[in-house]
């Protein structure tokens, strides 16, 4: 079933330059918020990207002031409640299911199933990040083999000030150590793109200014080599990473995630703990984190 229609206005910019695919989230006014209007762009892009023979590299930035600010809770192009054509995965539609049915077909589609297979891709994709990161905006950058921030660039995951314990993407103690991960899920706070390279999580900061020929320099340099061999070295570094446990251990908090949404559905103003944007804004506004 096709998705809704969209504005004039496309949700992900693409666009090729030489051996490499510049795929670009297109919701400035809202901070690239995820709805799945833009989820199901992305996944075009990058099913364009992986069949087009001449592309050798993906860069995945975001257009206007941020990278990206999570998963749309409150724009009003919100569109959670639709029906869209599923991929990621063989759950039915959650569009015409209640409660936790609903949000666990629909979660397990849109953002665990699409990261899941995001990550597959087989070719270097390079997240060039700038402004705020957070949340679901984390998934994104999560997803991608190399991580180019500017001096500007922030992360961080407040869900727990929700009552959940982190994004559905529970990629935490992969990408950090334990220890950074549960100061930064216990704060909620902002980690400087500075930290985040001391902690591993970034491969590059650099200034505002040079993000795009930094980051583009990097995809030139990587795209110099073999389609293959890139490939190949991609997958056997995802794999270990799942021989350390990364595809189970998503699948564990994935359960808790959905026990934390059934919690807040029965004591909570809702699913998400009666936190909105502008709650979540005022409670993190300002404070550093890890």
């Amino acid at each position: 079933m096709p998705g809704p229609d969209t504005d004039a206005v496309p949700p992900v910019l693409y666009e090729v330059r030489g051996p490499v695919a510049h795929v670009t989230l297109n919701r400035p006014r809202y901070r690239n918020a995820q709805n799945s209007a833009l989820t199901y762009a992305l996944d075009e892009a990058f099913y364009r990207a992986s069949a087009d023979s001449g592309v050798k590299v993906v860069v995945l930035a975001g257009a206007g002031e941020h990278f990206s600010a999570g998963h749309d809770i409150g724009t009003p192009e919100r569109d959670a409640h639709l029906p869209f054509e599923r991929r990621a995965g063989l759950w039915w539609d959650h569009s015409d299911k209640e409660g936790a049915e609903s949000r666990f077909a629909r979660e397990s589609e849109v953002y665990l199933g699409m990261c899941r297979r995001w990550r597959e891709l087989p070719k270097p994709v390079i997240a060039s990040v700038h402004g705020a990161c957070v949340a679901g905006g984390l998934m994104l950058a999560w997803v991608c083999d190399l991580i180019v921030a500017s001096e500007d660039a922030f992360f961080a995951d407040p869900v727990v000030r929700m009552g959940i314990p982190g994004v559905e993407y529970f990629a935490h103690p992969w990408v950090m150590p334990p220890r950074i991960a549960k100061e930064f899920l216990f704060t909620g706070g902002r980690m400087s793109a500075r930290r985040a390279y001391e902690v591993g999580m970034v491969n590059k900061v650099v200034r505002r200014a040079d993000l795009g020929a930094e980051t583009e320099e990097l995809a030139r340099r990587v795209a110099e080599m073999p389609r293959l061999g890139l490939a190949l070295a991609k997958r056997a570094v995802n794999q270990a990473e799942d021989l350390q446990g990364l595809q189970t251990g998503m699948d564990s908090v994935f359960g808790l995630h959905h026990l934390a949404h059934a919690h807040n559905a029965e004591t909570a103003a809702d699913s998400l703990g009666g936190m909105d944007v502008r709650a979540m804004k005022r409670a993190g506004a300002g404070r550093a984190g890890a």
